[in-house]
């Protein structure tokens, strides 16, 4: 199965034929619907902010249109818009779901006997304490989520990605979830520890992944040649030269997501100003404790 099947030919669509998405994902569908069921209920539970609740409901919308709309279709046909639904699932819209801090709300929606029983154990059990560290490690965090940007970026890649639904599939899901896992420890609004990255890194972290996506985007802005031939291949969805195409996927790598870095590191350091007035907790000495009866 071919991820850009030749011979369509775009036109004018309702709003209606927009929501039908190009490839269909049962997966992504049942993962997206629960994660939204559980934050609604989790909101009813829990005292959450308009703010932070409209936050949340704008990622999970940009996810949304970004993979499961007819959008998926130009994204497989133009490179520029391949760029923005790229930026879009590793930056903004897992920014968004992050800067709403939805784990405890989705703790929230589960019954307080599920909570006891099943969650509690398996946060303690060996194999996810491993998998934990591992995918939440500050420093494979943030080098998975630079590598896979310049991964797919690169031309023999993106042309077996774009030729190989699964491929296509596994870019989708891996820049989605890097995101998330980044965002979530850069805007971590707790002391380390329990924080897994300290506050001033949270701060650096971003200036430093966006320079080589800077480096990149530039490269591709400038190019001479067609980097990407896998886009004519497949046919255009809309009349632009190729290498205009290829520029303005190239300023939309460079610009928009160094923008976005910038304003998380702007959020980390408000964060980091804030721990800073604040004294720590000191743990009660032994000695000082009552004794018991």
């Amino acid at each position: 199965m071919l991820a850009c099947p030749a011979g369509y030919e775009a036109s004018a669509r309702t709003m209606l034929d927009w929501l039908i998405p190009w490839e269909f994902s049962p997966t992504l569908l049942v993962v997206w619907l629960a994660a939204a069921l559980l934050y609604a209920l989790g909101a009813r539970r829990r005292r959450v902010p308009r703010a932070r609740q409209a936050l949340f409901w704008c990622g999970m919308a940009l996810v949304y249109f970004a993979l499961l709309t007819h959008f998926d279709y130009y994204a497989l046909h133009q490179f520029f818009v391949d760029r923005i639904q790229q930026v879009l699932m590793h930056h903004l819209a897992p920014l968004l779901i992050m800067l709403a801090y939805p784990l405890g709300v989705w703790r929230a929606a589960l019954p307080l006997r599920w909570r006891a029983r099943l969650l509690r154990p398996f946060a303690r059990a060996w194999p996810w304490r491993a998998v934990a560290a591992l995918l939440f490690n500050p420093l494979l965090a943030t080098l998975l989520f630079v590598a896979l940007v310049l991964v797919w970026l690169i031309p023999r890649v993106m042309t077996l990605a774009m030729l190989d639904w699964r491929l296509y599939l596994l870019m989708n899901w891996s820049m989605l979830l890097s995101g998330l896992i980044y965002w979530g420890l850069v805007l971590d609004h707790r002391r380390r520890p329990p924080a897994r990255m300290a506050p001033g890194l949270r701060v650096l972290s971003p200036a430093l992944s966006m320079t080589p996506q800077i480096l990149v985007g530039a490269i591709i802005t400038f190019s001479k040649t067609d980097l990407y031939p896998i886009f004519s291949i497949c046919g255009r969805a809309l009349d632009i030269n190729v290498l205009t195409d290829q520029q303005y996927g190239g300023l939309i790598t460079w610009v928009p997501a160094a923008i976005i870095e910038a304003i998380a590191a702007l959020l980390a350091l408000r964060t980091w100003m804030r721990l800073s007035q604040q004294r720590p907790r000191r743990a009660t000495p032994r000695a000082a404790l009552p004794a018991a009866p």
